[in-house]
């Protein structure tokens, strides 16, 4: 028991990041039916600046987890510019293909610029374990657990109670008659954009500090596993996302509590088949009924 409890601390650590990747996608996919396969890549680029701005701008940090966001709010919107706003009248398998060529050209332009050695993370804050009966939890985890409830708070916030909220629900409803009600449309996919990629820069900072590495690639399975959570709650639900990435993270440590560590990835994999194959729409999604 005291193994399940341990375990169920590592996996919400792990899910919040998860949650906070998978909310970019199920926002994005909500509002253009994109699949931004690019996510995770940005989520390494949060990584990236959080590392250098506290290593040579000597951040601590609160204030490298703001600028990383604010970093990759504004790197998620001159993606959406340059790559993904000439093509939305484009088929959904073109939007597709480019943000697979955009994961590349952002792992390899990041592997050239800073090489793919990997980097230990600047441990700002000073890891202190504290025994709460059966289990141990870190201050690192419950700085991950506060940050990730208070990311999804704000989002929730923004979403409910914001004009601009109000215009992503809309557009998520009906993209055309959004158009027609005089909702700007492209400063409203930029903006999801914008607070989907600064999730993904938070996230990046957090397993910086969590797991002590970073690299080039890093983003690449974590952003698959994502999507995996994303599809696990319902493609284009905020909640059933952030449900999702806990269910992931506590599925993976479990599998490596057991020695099975090196099967973790394919049993996240094994979800999304079964997800597909039983449940489509995921928990939390809506079934809609598509005329031909």
């Amino acid at each position: 028991m005291s193994t399940f409890l341990q375990q169920l601390i590592n996996g919400l650590s792990l899910g919040s990041i998860y949650a906070l990747l998978a909310l970019g996608y199920t926002m994005v996919y909500g509002i253009i039916k994109l699949l931004n396969f690019a996510h995770g890549d940005v989520y390494m680029l949060g990584a990236f600046f959080g590392y250098y701005t506290i290593k040579c701008l000597h951040f601590g940090f609160f204030g490298a987890l703001i600028s990383s966001m604010v970093f990759c709010a504004l790197a998620g919107v001159l993606v959406e510019i340059i790559a993904y706003k000439p093509l939305l009248n484009s088929p959904r398998i073109t939007m597709l293909i480019t943000a697979i060529g955009v994961s590349y050209f952002l792992e390899n332009g990041m592997t050239y610029l800073f090489t793919a050695n990997t980097r230990n993370f600047p441990q700002v804050i000073k890891r202190v374990s504290y025994d709460l009966g059966p289990v141990q939890v870190s201050n690192v985890q419950l700085l991950i657990f506060i940050t990730t409830i208070i990311l999804l708070i704000l989002l929730q916030v923004i979403v409910q109670k914001t004009k601009m909220g109000r215009a992503m629900r809309a557009m998520a409803v009906d993209p055309d008659a959004a158009a027609l009600m005089g909702i700007n449309v492209s400063g409203t996919i930029a903006f999801t954009f914008a607070i989907g990629s600064a999730l993904a820069g938070a996230a990046g900072v957090l397993i910086g500090m969590y797991y002590n590495s970073i690299d080039p690639m890093m983003g690449l399975t974590p952003g698959i596993k994502a999507f995996v959570a994303a599809v696990l709650g319902g493609i284009g639900s905020i909640p059933g996302a952030a449900i999702g990435g806990i269910v992931i993270g506590f599925l993976e440590t479990m599998f490596q509590s057991i020695g099975l560590s090196a099967y973790k990835d394919a049993a996240v994999y094994a979800v999304l088949i079964i997800i597909l194959l039983v449940l489509p729409s995921g928990l939390f999604g809506k079934r809609t009924i598509e005329k031909v």
